[in-house]
């Protein structure tokens, strides 16, 4: 569902529409990397509460994102649970705070409303596992196959004037 037009839903203050909708969702670009919603239409819960001073509305669904992990780049699968909220007033004058941006000529666009739930549910950095290694800084190899440490550190000619300055010291 792309959006969903208020006029079918008439409501009296203290009274709730309830709804099971299914919701697309897009891929996401989150880092340079693609991560790909599996699958793309999820069922959702949605409700539209009436209130004396506005209208509420409620979107819950289950969000799972394939894409490349962030240390290792091997696949890496997240599940989100979703549960937002939406508040839009009866008059809300010049307060943006009291209207939602979702909703325009008595038509809420579910669709990006999911997409912004969805990418402020995104942890910081997606993992393929919390205690993934990555990859070695040195030779490339993955650390959670091939657990290694490199012998000897190469330094760099340039930095041996320093190396020098820091020994004397």
């Amino acid at each position: 569902m792309k959006s969903f037009s208020l006029r079918s839903v008439r409501l009296r203050p203290g009274e709730e529409y309830r709804d099971e909708i299914e919701v697309e969702l897009e891929p996401f670009e989150l880092g340079g990397q693609r991560y790909l919603p599996v699958p793309d239409r999820v069922p959702a819960e949605f409700v539209v509460s009436r209130a004396s001073t506005g209208t509420v509305f409620e979107l819950r669904f289950e969000a799972r994102l394939h894409g490349p992990c962030y240390r290792c780049l091997a696949d890496a699968a997240l599940d989100l649970p979703i549960d937002a909220r939406e508040y839009q007033a009866t008059n809300p004058g010049d307060a943006e705070e009291l209207r939602t941006p979702y909703l325009e000529d008595d038509r809420l666009d579910v669709a990006a409303w999911a997409r912004d739930a969805v990418a402020l549910a995104l942890p910081d950095k997606i993992l393929c596992r919390p205690d993934c290694a990555g990859l070695c800084p040195v030779c490339g190899r993955d650390l959670n196959a091939e657990p290694h440490v490199h012998e000897d550190e190469s330094t760099d000619s340039r930095w041996a004037a320093l190396e020098e300055l820091r020994e004397r010291l």
